[in-house]
């Protein structure tokens, strides 16, 4: 078994390791997101927890990790009865990120139940991590299905497993621990207000401790054994002072003062739900016990209130995370009621670096000094930009310095609204999602086939008419049905995929209205917005002067396409053609890199060309360029941005060379028009046709 770091080596990241030992003390709290920046040791932290916590007492022989104080009556093992059990480590099960449905709820051998009518059932993940930790790395990677189950065994306390008529039930209570980089695209609301805590980690800016960290790393991997033998004094008195936390847990009361305060936050930060508040009270509850104490105190609320709300009080994937907290002190300071004197005797209010039970360097016992480098909270949040309303629309923006450039400086988005679904027509086989049309693992059973390697969906009817004809031949004599490799058949189903959706947007001097750039920026943010609850990859090519450019490469970000989105200046001459070729090679590369994703090119232009870095006529090149996607059969959608009394339909004819449709600001709005997915599928198939009779 290989040594892992040891977690009071960990240098730096204080509210990390505090968030992680607050669950360890209390699971109820429901379990640790790490957001963070790649490299700044994230994974490292979170699987050196695992040594820390005590070990679980479970039913001999129990699959399931079942208590002998109160085992599970509907255990798939049991019935057990009460006894004292045995004692094993606290696991910690990892879940990849491309794990398939029967790992991680357990799966079923098919042929035996066919052929001899009995559930044999190979446990899962969720049953290793049952009253452990279930480890997720890359979460906001994770497929939607899977994180489907997860929600419900998080919510439930156990997985139901299903599988053609054949039901297991098992417990599933684990604390739940995840990791993301949010450059790599968020997670679907659901799933990110189950996890109670949430903390943002940064590598530090101090020389010194980065010094440190770089010392450490290579003195463990030069001999893992015998840097991990150094932190066994500090690893023996934090594992001490989990145990007499989880002791004084049940003996920290809740005053009404402080339950006052919680409220007042969650209602002051304008938090869905409840969830938040019993989260907070939860938290608290257990830096009470951290500390020593046996009462909640108004600092408790507030280091519980940047804990459990900063992650609950995003509206959209564009808004930053953080919490103000200038005005979590006012909230805290009205509702501010007589707070309990700390308790003389008891350990000092500190976190798992403060010198008490569990502090000090790696001579004196606990965790070592860990520098003065800022504090995860501490770190800057990206900016806000506001959204301007109709009543306060951008001011004009002053051109910059520059010989003729025309270049003109960013204007603010418009406010988003819901879009109409723009999808793919045909059906696909990418990655699931929910925008178009697609063969996928989940969804509605359309049909049976012969598996193509590991059977993974059994279509139970199909399998049963395969072998039935030969069961007099095969000689049976008995109840189950004789069933061979060659009688099994794949279910084939259809549901949703993801697709890459990229943007082609005109930021030409003909766009550069502040009104009109406005509205387009509002436009292209809501269909990023649209992409981000669809699970699509998107990407953004601007046009503008005399060459196109890739202002971000696909990515699932959506927030980091709108980032660049906002700061997209105008001006200067229009490279339509450019921009297409541009684009053209996006897709190209996209296509080696991912041949299942399917693309929809959307294209926000007035239609105009003007000409480029290329010789010859702008609009023979444009519509040239537009033709090599049409070839290709990438659908596209142009987004027509032409205003003012007189229209020359130049988008409309754009749309036409793609073989796509064409849309207008106003049309794109959810509730302006009907059936926006039939027009797209309509000029598919009328471009379909064109070219079928052309080359007729």
């Amino acid at each position: 078994m290989s040594t892992r770091y040891p977690f009071t080596a960990v240098v730096g990241m204080d509210d990390l390791r505090l968030a992680l030992l607050l669950n360890a003390v209390s699971p109820a709290v429901g379990g640790v997101l790490v957001r963070g920046e790649k490299g700044t040791a994230k994974s490292t932290a979170v699987r050196a927890l695992a040594e820390l916590l005590p070990a679980v007492p479970v039913v001999a022989g129990c699959r399931f990790g079942c208590d002998p104080a109160s085992p599970d009556p509907g255990c798939p093992d049991g019935p057990h009865e009460a006894g004292p059990g045995v004692a094993r480590p606290a696991r910690m099960v990892e879940l990849p990120v491309g794990a398939s449905e029967d790992r991680l709820v357990g799966s079923l051998d098919i042929e035996k139940a066919l052929a001899e009518g009995v559930k044999a059932f190979e446990p899962g993940l969720l049953a290793d991590a049952h009253r452990g930790i279930l480890y997720v790395d890359e979460v906001n990677l994770l497929h939607d299905h899977l994180i489907d189950l997860l929600l419900d065994a998080a919510a439930m306390g156990f997985s139901n497993v299903e599988r053609e008529g054949v039901s297991v039930r098992h417990a599933a209570r684990f604390l739940l621990v995840g990791t993301m980089n949010p450059e790599e695209g968020e997670l679907r609301p659901q799933l990110l207000d189950r996890f109670g805590l949430t903390v943002e980690v940064a590598a530090s800016r101090d020389p010194e401790q980065r010094v440190e960290v770089v010392r450490r790393r290579l003195a463990f991997e030069d001999d893992p054994a015998a840097f991990a033998a150094r932190w066994t004094g500090e690893e023996s008195a934090l594992r001490e002072r989990i145990v007499a936390a989880r002791a004084l847990l049940p003996q920290v009361t809740l005053g009404d003062a402080v339950l006052l305060q919680i409220a007042a936050t969650c209602a002051a930060f304008e938090v869905d739900g409840m969830r938040a508040d019993i989260v907070m009270a939860r938290t608290a509850t257990a830096l009470a016990a951290w500390a020593g104490r046996t009462e909640v105190t108004s600092e408790d609320v507030r280091q519980a209130a940047l804990l459990a709300l900063p992650h609950r009080r995003r509206r959209s994937p564009f808004d930053a995370p953080g919490l103000d907290e200038d005005k979590l002190d006012e909230t805290l300071e009205q509702f501010k009621g007589e707070d309990p004197d700390p308790e003389p005797d008891g350990p000092d209010d500190g976190g798992p670096g403060d010198g008490g039970p569990g502090g000090g360097g790696p001579d004196g016992g606990g965790i070592p000094p860990q520098g003065d480098g800022p504090a995860p909270e501490d770190v800057p949040a990206p900016e806000e930009a506001p959204v301007p309303g109709p009543e306060s629309a951008p001011e004009p923006a002053p051109q910059k310095a520059g010989a003729g450039s025309g270049e003109r400086a960013a204007v603010k988005a418009a406010e988003p609204f819901r879009t109409k679904v723009l999808s793919v027509p045909g059906l696909g086989e990418g990655a699931a999602g929910r925008r178009s049309r697609a063969r996928t693992e989940h969804g509605r059973t359309t049909g049976s086939t012969r598996p193509r390697g590991a059977l993974t969906k059994l279509h139970l009817a199909a399998t049963v008419q395969a072998a039935a004809p030969h069961q007099k031949a095969r000689g049976r004599t008995g109840p189950g049905l004789v069933v061979r490799r060659d009688d099994l058949r794949q279910a084939t189903r259809e549901g949703r995929e993801g697709n890459l959706v990229l943007f082609a947007v005109d930021a030409s001097g003909s766009m550069a209205a502040r009104q009109r750039m406005s509205a387009v920026k509002g436009a292209v943010l809501s269909l990023l917005l649209d992409a981000y609850q669809r699970r699509d990859k998107v990407g953004l090519v601007t046009f503008r002067g005399r060459d196109a450019e890739v202002a971000l490469p696909p990515t699932s970000s959506v927030d980091a396409a709108a980032a660049r989105l906002e700061q997209l200046p105008t001006g200067g001459r229009t490279p339509l053609s450019a921009g297409l070729l541009k684009a053209h090679d996006v897709l190209r590369v996209e296509r080696l890199r991912d041949p299942s994703r399917r693309p929809l090119l959307v294209v926000v232009t007035d239609g105009r060309a003007t000409g480029g870095r290329a010789a010859g006529d702008p609009v023979a090149l444009a519509a040239r360029a537009a033709r090599l996607h049409a070839a290709e059969g990438t659908a596209s959608v142009v987004v027509d941005c032409e205003t003012g009394p007189v229209r020359l339909g130049l988008a409309g004819q754009l749309a036409r060379e793609l073989g796509g449709t064409a849309v207008t600001l106003d049309e794109l709005r959810a509730d302006s028009i009907a059936g926006l997915v039939r027009d797209v599928q309509a000029g598919q198939t009328g471009h379909a046709a064109r070219t079928a009779r052309r080359a007729a």
